[in-house]
């Protein structure tokens, strides 16, 4: 790691540091955290998606950084015809056997992309969502404006994330870039959607064993018919 005079260690380790960062934001990184046995999420849905998307008349739905696929089941037994996307195959493996076990598999469709390079071509769909999905360098507000091309006329596009909390202090700084306000995606949405939540939801969460305040950035748009 250094020449014998050191002179190269701490140059080094930053790169070794960097390289190690951005793996983390790669699919190989999600592959990996998916290859074990145990879940790594709760398999309840997202809270920001229960509260806006129950009062929705069920239609079509994209769920855009699925994971384990516990968003696209909830969405399925409601009543949604549901595309479940993520960029980690050992993710979409989970979330579709997850969805078999709860008997809603003929209702979810499976799509192996990355958000950042996402084309919503002729697909189109009443409900596009995504939750706690978090590109680096403040790459959702790029990830947004591809995420409304594939709104239906009439259609929903939800965004969740996470704000910048303290309780977030442990985490390196192309973390707590990746993390967003609501208002910052605004500039991301065509003329044809109207915002209608723009807000940081509050909302508790346990970290470590220990009850910590968070808010959730979350971004709720109509497009026009």
């Amino acid at each position: 790691m250094s020449t014998p005079d050191g002179r190269d260690g701490p140059r080094q380790h930053r790169h070794e540091h960097a390289d190690e960062t951005a793996a983390v934001f790669e699919p190989e990184s999600w592959d990996e955290r998916y290859a074990g046995e145990e879940s790594v999420w709760s398999g309840k849905p997202n809270a920001q998606l229960v509260a806006e998307v129950s009062a929705l008349v069920p239609g079509t739905a994209l769920d855009v950084g699925c994971g384990e696929g516990g968003d696209a089941i909830w969405l399925a037994q409601q009543g949604w015809r549901v595309t479940g996307a993520d960029f980690s195959a050992n993710g979409l493996a989970r979330a579709a056997r997850h969805a078999e076990a709860a008997g809603v598999a003929e209702r979810i469709a499976w799509w192996r992309v990355d958000a950042r390079e996402f084309a919503a071509g002729d697909r189109s769909f009443d409900l596009v969502t995504t939750h706690f999905l978090h590109p680096p360098d403040g790459g959702m507000v790029d990830v947004v404006g591809r995420l409304a091309q594939a709104v239906a006329p009439g259609g929903h596009l939800l965004v969740v994330g996470h704000a910048y909390a303290e309780v977030f202090t442990q985490l390196s700084t192309a973390h707590r870039n990746a993390m967003f306000d609501a208002v910052d995606l605004l500039p991301a949405l065509p003329d044809s959607f109207e915002a209608l939540v723009v807000d940081q939801r509050p909302r508790t969460m346990i970290r470590d064993g220990v009850r910590v305040d968070v808010h959730d950035s979350t971004l709720l748009a109509r497009r026009r018919r």
